[in-house]
């Protein structure tokens, strides 16, 4: 017999840890924060990073000459601006770069060799300086009060409007957050925070931002498409933090500038944000490839402050978010299933934009039982270790491990080019089997999974852009059937539970199978006008959207649950 769920989301018999009561008081004063202080020094700042870039870049420069690579540069630049231009770039863009074409320098019989090379390395240091200050973060603690007063407002409003005709629910009970936060809270002291969240939706900054701020700790810097600044977001992001991407640069000064900017940072101590799928998760599975660039900055932050006789260390944190809606699932997946080459499919325009259908979102997620949980995980060194609350790494068998040896060569401490590039490669590795262990299962994963399974079960013969075209007739499954395997899931959910490889929600675990189904069908994409997932007239489940089940079925990809399906009974 299945126990009935208590009101929160986890149970305190389970392999989880309970929510925590927040907000939770400052680790330390404003005033103290490290974004803080650097704001205060920003323009040394940017002078050294620009220098610092320019020499890296330099190093790093092959067979081509200065005056080659600063061209290459410079054809990229003005091809972007003429095919791809924003409304946001600066409007002295294409003056800029002219004057760089009129300034640079090649091979001359006038100028010796080395004077050539000093000329273009100017040249060189004031693209990057422009980089710079494109990229640089404008922390203001005004402006970060302002925001700390308005999300809760925000979300009090919309909670308290929605609730008129209800039970008063608590902000705690629809946004969780979980995990080792006192840990984390302890290292603040001792180093450098970096949280590297998954990524699902739009909302995931504004999401790690604000429950970083409930536990307590201070301002994380973070990146922003430009693409997304208009005049009040271009004001308001930068000033909490952000700090401006544009994606539409992949030429080398400005990926080699931009790792520098994040390095500098982590090295005086900025805790940061690194979303390191690089991109929202198109398919809505758990990322298994992660980007190297920013990720490898933390550990050449890392090695040089080593270097530098500095005892701060870098800590990795998984941040791992739990919806049961995404608003942008519908475009994700379209775009996921475009980009497999298999079929084409049409994309909505407008997945998730503007004011209205942000506060529409919200409206639902309030007055539905609905929650989002931010889980942060088990902290980490910069190779991956576990670190204990006193930021001493501990290998495997719970002894402490002099991190200084990893970037030590030949008797002294230098840095390693290949080196890092592995140790990357290892952090990396262990950041994706820790999202998977930390992930914790909301009913809506599990009915989406059983589901879509289900239905690949019932039709064999066809691959899978055949069961995405099913009609409506064929979508159907027993209820009996779907009661069946759902059971069944959850058997295998609960042993992976106890075995420390994924966490579950209190109803997942704990509710009846009819209390498990219905809250997952009533939760599944609350936000999509076309269902995944719902009770047709005769009581069986059926889905008006296959293309959403199939995203929601993908969060639970990786656990091998496919192979638990019976169709006894099945029409």
């Amino acid at each position: 017999m299945s126990k009935k769920p208590d009101k929160t989301l986890f149970s305190k018999e389970q392999n989880d840890i309970l929510p925590v009561d927040y907000p939770m008081p400052m680790v330390e004063e404003m005033e103290l924060w490290p974004i803080h202080k650097l704001s205060l020094e920003k323009e040394e700042f940017m002078k050294y990073a620009s220098e610092y870039a320019s020499q890296l870049i330099i190093d790093k420069k092959r067979k081509e000459t200065l005056s080659e690579a600063i061209a290459k540069v410079l054809y990229l630049e003005r091809m972007r601006i003429i095919n791809n231009p924003w409304k946001v770039d600066p409007p002295d863009e294409l003056d800029f770069w002219n004057d760089i074409r009129k300034n640079l320098l090649k091979k001359s019989l006038d100028q010796t060799e080395e004077a050539v090379e000093d000329h273009n390395r100017k040249l060189l240091t004031r693209i990057t300086e422009r980089y710079i200050r494109e990229i640089m973060s404008n922390f203001k603690i005004t402006t970060y009060k302002m925001a700390q007063r308005f999300l809760p407002m925000l979300f009090g409003a919309i909670l308290n409007a929605s609730s008129r005709f209800r039970s008063h629910k608590k902000l705690q009970r629809k946004l969780q957050i979980i995990g080792n936060v006192n840990t984390i809270r302890s290292l603040i002291p001792k180093g450098t925070i970096v949280l590297v969240p998954t990524h699902f939706s739009n909302l995931d900054s504004i999401l790690v931002g604000w429950a970083a701020d409930q536990i307590g700790l201070s301002a994380f810097t973070y990146g922003a498409g430009i693409n997304l600044y208009n005049k009040i977001l271009g004001y308001v992001f930068p000033r909490l933090g952000a700090y401006g991407l544009d994606r539409r640069k992949k030429n080398n000064f400005y990926l080699e500038t931009l790792k520098v900017y994040s390095q500098l940072n982590i090295e005086r101590n900025v805790h940061s944000i690194f979303f390191p799928g690089g991109t929202r998760s198109r398919s809505g599975a758990l990322e298994n490839k992660l980007k190297m660039g920013l990720l490898g900055t933390a550990i050449n932050a890392q090695g040089n402050l080593f270097k530098n006789n500095k005892e701060n260390k870098i800590f990795i944190v998984p941040v791992i978010l739990n919806y049961h809606c995404v608003l942008e699932a519908k475009k994700l997946i379209n775009s996921h299933l475009e980009q497999t080459g298999k079929e084409l499919y049409l994309i909505e325009k407008k997945a998730f934009g503007g004011t209205f259908n942000f506060l529409k979102f919200f409206w639902k997620f309030f007055s539905s039982n609905s929650e989002i949980v931010v889980n942060f995980g088990q902290p980490m060194d910069v190779i991956g270790n576990f670190v204990d609350k006193d930021g001493r790494s501990i290998d495997k068998n719970g002894s402490p491990i002099d991190l200084k040896g990893y970037f030590v060569s030949d008797g002294k401490i230098m840095h390693d080019e290949q080196r890092n590039a592995q140790y990357t490669k290892m952090l990396a590795k262990q950041i994706i089997k820790r999202y998977h262990k930390e992930n914790v299962v909301l009913s809506s994963h599990l009915v989406a999974h059983t589901a879509f399974n289900i239905f690949i079960k019932q039709y064999p013969a066809l691959d899978l852009f055949g069961i995405l075209r099913l009609p409506k007739d064929d979508r159907i499954i027993l209820k009996e059937v779907f009661y069946k395997n759902i059971e069944l899931y959850r058997n295998h959910l609960i042993k992976l539970n106890k075995e420390g490889e994924i966490r579950l929600s209190n109803i997942v675990k704990n509710g009846s199978i009819e209390e498990l189904t219905k809250h997952g069908i009533d939760n599944i994409g609350i936000f999509h006008v076309q269902k995944a997932l719902f009770f047709n007239k005769e009581g069986n489940i059926s889905s008006e959207d296959m293309n959403l089940l199939l995203y929601y079925h993908n969060r639970l990809e990786g656990y091998n649950l496919s192979t638990n399906i019976e169709l006894k009974n099945t029409k």
